[in-house]
């Protein structure tokens, strides 16, 4: 007979009175609002009618909602064209709910128009059927602009790099073959005496420092090829393109520094100075975050700048680090049909968030720590990918909880840690189970008898 749990829970209002939803085009939008009927109880008055997406137009929109006694206005996440929507009717004080189009979907069978789909979204949203994304403050989104920014421009960066080798695999020159980085001192010496027209291996090669692990003589094999007028105006458009994606790569990373440094000096929160102690949006981004968050294996200076640009400091929004990793897709979902479960796909997430955590749990997998411990765990049985995400969500789960706790630092539990805390019954039982599946006959003896 199956075991019965009882669970309790909060129950919360299941009809919002007096609600607007908002069907966001690019240049428009159709407003559904949903408010009591005056005369009749229990019945609603609906009305639906179209704006345009001007800050005029939507200000007067919010104006109206306000005199309407609209107590929450639910729109969907359409590109970036909810942004002019959502933020202009939260600065006249109304409570925006932007949520994800998945769970908005419409019913089957029914004509998809602007209308419709406004009048559906309404409905969802007046009985509380909708739970709202997660939309960072001013201060965050400004930073989430800025690391954003500068990740999009390392990869152009990059690209060029890789556009320059492959000029100089076309010559012949097999200058990466040889040396580690070719934008290096030594590299970029010798990139640009081809570029001045010097041709002669042996002076190219005279180029080199002392950090050059290669000899003279492979130096100028490599360097013996093809190099042309035409090879010479190709690498000086790419090396001047990526001297200046690096000159804007450090002007965004003084940007940033400036901007947590601000950021770490305002006082309270935006709407008013905090009293319980625990960080808040406005704090945001106090150095000592970064530096604490820096002691976690696998995680520098710039990865924290990102994580934090992207989940902020105010930990309330996810009461849980397990809700943090969930949001991140970091968490494999469920499926469960009959008496089968299995498990499906993370999903996408937040890819900058993603990204960020995933060079944080390469490098910590190379590390001797429990991170480092726990990838290689997790690695045999399971493969390399779902390993690095475990590792990721450890580092996750590890920063909500230095955010969640301004005090708190990072403690690494060492490499050993599940030695030390094995349980020896299981340990023997799965020996014995390896063992018996290698078809041998286990019989144990307690030591000592």
């Amino acid at each position: 007979m199956a075991e019965t749990v009882a669970e309790e829970s909060e129950q919360g209002p299941e009809l919002v009175e007096r609600v607007a939803a908002i069907d966001i085009a690019k240049a428009s939008g159709m407003v559904c609002t949903r408010v009591p009927h005056e005369e009749k109880p229990g019945r609603r008055v609906q009305r639906v009618w179209h704006v345009a997406a001007t800050s005029g137009a939507i200000l007067d929109l919010a104006d109206h909602l306000i005199c309407q006694g609209i107590t929450r206005v639910v729109m969907e996440a359409t590109s970036t064209y909810w942004k002019p929507f959502f933020f202009l009717l939260e600065s006249r004080g109304l409570e925006c709910w932007l949520v994800n189009a998945r769970d908005v979907k419409n019913v089957p069978g029914r004509p998809k128009t602007d209308k419709l789909d406004s009048v559906w979204l309404a409905k969802l949203a007046e009985r509380g059927m909708l739970r709202a994304s997660f939309v960072p403050p001013k201060p965050v989104r400004e930073l989430r602009d800025l690391t954003r920014s500068r990740a999009v421009l390392t990869h152009e960066r990059t690209r060029h790099k890789q556009r320059a080798e492959k000029l100089l695999e076309d010559t012949q020159i097999k200058l990466s073959s040889v040396i580690s980085d070719i934008f290096g001192v030594s590299g970029r010496a010798m990139l640009e005496a081809l570029i001045a027209g010097e041709r002669s291996p042996r002076a190219l090669a005279g180029l080199a420092h002392g950090t050059i692990k290669a000899s003279p003589a492979a130096l100028q094999e490599a360097l013996a090829g093809g190099f042309e007028e035409h090879h010479a105006f190709m690498l000086r458009m790419l090396l001047d393109t990526v001297d200046y994606l690096t000159l804007q790569i450090d002007k965004l990373t003084a940007r940033i520094t400036t901007r947590l440094g601000e950021l770490s000096t305002t006082p309270g929160d935006q709407d008013g100075d905090r009293d319980d102690g625990r960080p808040g949006q406005g704090m945001l981004m106090p150095l000592t975050d970064i530096e604490r968050l820096d002691e976690i294996p696998g995680v520098g200076p710039a990865t924290a700048q990102v994580i934090l640009a992207e989940i902020g400091t105010d930990m309330s929004v996810f009461p849980t680090a397990g809700h943090l990793a969930s949001w991140a897709r970091l968490s494999p979902r469920t499926f469960q049909s009959g008496p089968k479960n299995t498990s499906g796909p993370a999903g996408k997430g937040n890819p900058w968030l993603r990204g960020a955590l995933g060079e944080a749990a390469v490098s910590a997998a190379r590390t001797d720590t429990f991170l480092g411990a726990r990838y290689r765990r997790i690695v045999k049985r399971r493969g390399h990918l779902k390993a690095l995400v475990a590792v990721a969500r450890s580092i996750l789960v590890t920063v909500w909880h230095l955010m969640n706790d301004p005090t708190a630092r990072y403690r690494d539990l060492g490499p050993d840690w599940h030695t030390k805390n094995l349980d020896p019954t299981r340990k023997t039982r799965d020996l014995v189970r390896q063992l018996t599946a290698l078809g041998h006959d286990v019989t144990l003896t307690p030591a000592g008898a």
